[in-house]
């Protein structure tokens, strides 16, 4: 397995933890010299609060672990494609490089709306690479979203029968 496989594997652990939270699962890793020194899932859900995406958490973490907010020669591993909040942060905590699984449509800042890594002049470039592991980050994604789905659709039926419907 290639060591950047090997990572992105680590952050769809992540993204699987938050699945079970019932959070949207997006799971990110943060590698220096070839080891993680960060790993988080996002959290909004649990901890009501917006900023708490897989990115943010994962950048808090490096910076507590190498006492400082410069994350210099760290890269990150993120199975989703990175919000404008999260890009935003990426650049200002200096980080190197970021490999992104999925794609985000809707509100992708790394290409897919916008491009806050290259379309933009900061103070700091960060480098980026899509589509690593693309397929399984995209499916636990799709998995996910198809089962609140049903869950929504079992709990109108509850309201309206008072019972869920059987196939």
């Amino acid at each position: 397995m290639e060591i950047d496989e090997k990572f992105m594997k680590e952050a769809l652990k992540e993204a699987k933890k938050a699945y079970q939270k019932l959070e949207v699962p997006v799971g990110a890793v943060i590698v220096k010299n070839g080891k993680i020194i960060a790993k988080a899932h996002n959290q909004k859900e649990t901890k009501l609060d917006t900023t708490k995406h897989a990115e943010i958490l994962a950048i808090q973490k490096a910076s507590k672990k190498l006492n400082s907010w410069r994350l210099v020669d760290c890269d990150m591993y993120v199975t989703l494609e990175p919000c404008s909040m999260c890009a935003g942060a990426i650049i200002q905590a200096r980080i190197n490089k970021v490999y992104i699984g999925a794609d985000d449509e809707k509100t992708g800042a790394v290409g897919s709306v916008l491009n806050l890594f290259t379309d933009y002049k900061f103070n700091h470039t960060v480098l980026f690479e899509k589509g690593l592991l693309r397929e399984e980050c995209k499916a636990i994604l799709q998995d996910f979203f198809k089962s609140l789905r049903k869950a929504k659709i079992e709990e109108k039926e509850v309201q309206k029968n008072g019972q869920p419907k059987t196939e």
